[in-house]
């Protein structure tokens, strides 16, 4: 059987062939039998809801990371809505890097939002200089660096920005945590002005060891701060790896949003490399109850189809463990 039977059973290759067009056909027929399931729906929340990250799409979003993509950053809403049924947003700021003071653009971006009923949820901030720096002067312009996001996210309705806490691989893993918790303090501080959260996801180097990053948060001790765990981003550098469950586990007390890495997917719809099912009771088990972004980064899958694959099992399991968990 190919890979992507299973997503041809499940109805979605029409969708996901659709990708690029730009409208959606509606029937009232269909609206009209879809009202009474609609009210049944909105009398009882679901369990966790879904959102899409940008990097899902950052092959196809013409100036992210180089890419000369079909559509924009201005058109990933409407694309999240119209061809995935998505209604909630995270941005990469690498697909509009040059745009995070331009109020004009973001203004365009946020009545695009409005219009196609879609929210915004974070912007994810990479290139923006380490919130570790041993260099006080360094550490202080990447705080400062980040300011323009705080207040860009605070426009579009995000509740917070994702950041790195990058420091000097060459220092102790304690002093590493001492100059991450500073930076990390200091851009807290700028969020409480404006009301937006500063989360860390793991993302390379010590980052990616769960007990050092959650010992950064208890360090920082500051309400606005938080994590973004990621299901797969346990790399902390060449062959070493932490395990992904004991990492994303030390991390849920912390976590203000959720990122559902994935890569492959076997003939029945799960993911390969992570059992989602596991992961999801070490979520749902933390409490959380919020949005599970889909942050799909394979390569034998297209963008579109992997971020079907992806929401197809999300839903499943979500459905499956609502009896269990509510």
């Amino acid at each position: 059987m190919e890979r992507r039977t299973f997503i041809k059973h499940a109805g979605l290759w029409t969708a996901g062939a659709a990708l690029w067009t730009t409208g959606c056909a509606d029937s009232s027929d269909s609206q009209a039998d879809a009202a009474p399931q609609a009210s049944a729906s909105a009398a009882a929340a679901p369990l966790f809801q879904i959102s899409l990250a940008e990097w899902s799409l950052h092959k196809s979003v013409r100036g992210c990371v180089g890419s000369d993509g079909p559509f924009t950053n201005l058109d990933f809403p409407r694309v999240a809505r119209e061809q995935f049924g998505i209604d909630a947003v995270e941005y990469v700021n690498g697909c509009f890097f040059d745009k995070g003071n331009d109020m004009p653009y973001l203004q365009e971006l946020k009545n695009i939002c409005d219009n196609e009923g879609v929210t915004s949820l974070l912007i994810m901030c990479d290139r923006e200089g380490q919130l570790g720096d041993p260099d006080d002067a360094r550490r202080t312009q990447a705080v400062e660096n980040h300011h323009k996001w705080v207040e860009a996210a605070k426009f579009l309705g995000c509740h917070s920005i994702r950041v790195n806490a990058g420091s000097d691989s060459s220092l102790s893993f304690e002093e590493q945590q001492r100059l991450a918790a500073d930076g990390l303090r200091r851009l807290c501080e700028f969020g409480d002005e404006h009301d937006i959260e500063v989360i860390v996801e793991n993302h390379g180097g010590l980052s990616s060891n769960g007990a050092w990053l959650a010992g950064v948060m208890a360090m920082v001790d500051h309400p606005r701060v938080g994590t973004l765990p990621d299901f797969g981003n346990f790399r902390i550098q060449g062959d070493e790896w932490y395990d992904r469950y004991t990492g994303v586990g030390e991390l849920m007390p912390y976590a203000k949003a959720v990122s559902a890495k994935s890569n492959d997917f076997d003939d029945d719809g799960n993911c390969i490399e992570t059992d989602y099912d596991r992961m999801m009771r070490i979520v749902l088990d933390a409490g959380y109850r919020g949005y599970v972004g889909i942050e799909y980064e394979g390569q034998n899958l297209s963008e579109a189809d992997g971020i079907l694959a992806t929401k197809a099992l999300l839903d499943r399991l979500r459905d499956e463990l609502a009896d269990e968990y509510s």
